[in-house]
């Protein structure tokens, strides 16, 4: 009995980052708040182009209008976080996005909703988030310690993957039975939710050496990404994985073509199931530390099951791959962020997080796109397993092009050990200053 206590234990996600940090669970709970409704959205979106126009092209376009502010304002938002205080900037554009959703609501409760500004609209909404993303993200690594980011970015997988199996089923429920107005209006209540949760944090200052925002400064951003060839890897697999195997534009069509339209809440939440299930049983990946072959397997497991999930008729076996798919995409994710945070200097953080802000954000928005065009000559299955195919093809050509990324190991890479020490030595300062304001305060020499 202790044995298998002992094997669940190393299962189990490491929750040492939620206890040891206020502030990341601060910035834990908002995020679970706010992509509930996020995700609610997310389904409301495709249906509701789709009742308006029955054009796959016209919901793979989502991704199109999306694409430019988001290179935009990411690489953008990516120079702010390094220059000013990233929760200031995460309450702002928070503001901002929930005053686009409520502009989102109105529309829904026209006689007849315009299809023009949910276009309009998402291309505000993907400006708003290349401006926070990069702040949010590069949050995490200041308020937890430096050998507890792989159990942090787990933990924040965890409730993104629980919001993403909830959402898209509550969502197709709550579109066909209340309208997607009503999945808007629990989208604006989240994010009020949200900026209570974030004004209560401690501000997050930018670091001692880092550069004021201009195009000098995100060049230098972009020059140091150019300059690691493990990260360009890393860049590179995640827009060919997403570009050519992210079907989720087709999925109303999909269960239409599955005579299965009742499972179409199902196939969106299939992919967040099978991510679901890894972060609760992936205490195991806090262990690896050979993170670029645990990046190259999980790509090509992601490729292969979407060619099987096209491949195959039964509305039954496509879940079962969407979910394999999943899992394979969460592993791919806790490789990606780990090489990131453990090896990028604060000072850069904010920028090279706008880089994979687009990194993996625009890929899925080309790959809307490509499903929606592919799917015309091909047919809505066509689509989908021979992106899959393309996919397993483009990350064996890049894992061939670029054999450092194999190498990497955390344990032994020069930058993972610089930003170690550049981690210890804030937070002893950091402990430094703390213990001298309690000092000062209790009338005691320092």
């Amino acid at each position: 009995m202790t044995g298998t206590a002992h094997f669940v234990r190393r299962l189990l996600p490491d929750l040492t980052p939620w206890r040891a940090s206020r502030d990341f669970r601060l910035l834990w709970l908002s995020g679970c708040v706010t992509g509930f409704g996020s995700f609610l959205t997310f389904v409301a979106l495709p249906i509701q182009i789709k009742e308006l126009t029955g054009s796959t092209l016209a919901v793979g376009l989502i991704g199109a209008f999306e694409l430019v502010p988001l290179v935009a304002f990411g690489l953008w938002g990516g120079a702010l976080a390094d220059a000013l205080d990233r929760r200031r900037l995460v309450l702002l554009s928070e503001a901002g996005l929930a005053l686009l959703t409520a502009l989102m609501l109105a529309n829904s409760l026209l006689p007849h909703p315009l299809l023009w500004p949910i276009y309009l609209v998402a291309a505000l909404v993907a400006a708003l988030d290349g401006l926070q993303r990069p702040a949010l993200d590069s949050m995490t690594p200041r308020v937890v310690a430096h050998d507890q980011l792989p159990a942090a970015f787990a933990l924040n997988s965890l409730y993104r993957n629980v919001a993403s199996v909830a959402g898209p089923p509550i969502a197709g429920v709550v579109v066909v039975v209340a309208g997607a107005g009503f999945a808007y209006a629990v989208d604006l209540l989240t994010f009020l939710v949200s900026l209570a949760l974030i004004a209560r944090m401690r501000p997050v200052p930018p670091s001692g050496g880092a550069a004021a925002p201009s195009l000098r400064s995100i060049g230098q951003g972009l020059g140091y990404a150019w300059s690691r060839k493990d990260l360009l890897g890393t860049y590179a697999i995640d827009v060919v994985a997403m570009l050519f195997a992210y079907p989720v534009a087709l999925f109303p069509f999909l269960a239409a073509e599955l005579h299965a339209e009742w499972a179409l809440g199902l196939l969106y939440a299939a992919t967040a199931l099978g991510a679901l299930l890894v972060a609760a049983t992936g205490g195991w990946t806090s262990r690896v530390h050979r993170h670029g072959r645990m990046l190259l397997f999980a790509a090509l497991g992601w490729g292969v099951a979407m060619t099987l999930a096209g491949l195959f008729g039964n509305v039954w076996l496509v879940l079962l791959f969407l979910a394999l798919a999943g899992g394979a995409d969460q592993i791919s994710g806790v490789a990606r962020s780990t090489i990131w945070n453990q090896s990028i200097p604060d000072e850069l953080r904010g920028r090279l997080a706008g880089v994979e802000l687009l990194s993996y954000s625009v890929g899925p928005q080309l790959g809307q796109v490509r499903a929606g065009a592919m799917a015309k000559p091909l047919g809505t299955r066509g689509s989908v397993w021979a992106g899959g195919a393309l996919c397993v093809l483009g990350v064996l050509a890049l894992t061939a092009a670029i054999p450092r990324l194999l190498a990497w190991d955390s344990r032994t890479d020069p930058n993972a050990l610089a930003v170690r020490e550049q981690h210890e030595r804030r937070a002893a300062a950091e402990a430094a200053a703390a213990a001298e304001a309690g000092a000062g305060a209790a009338g005691v020499p320092a």
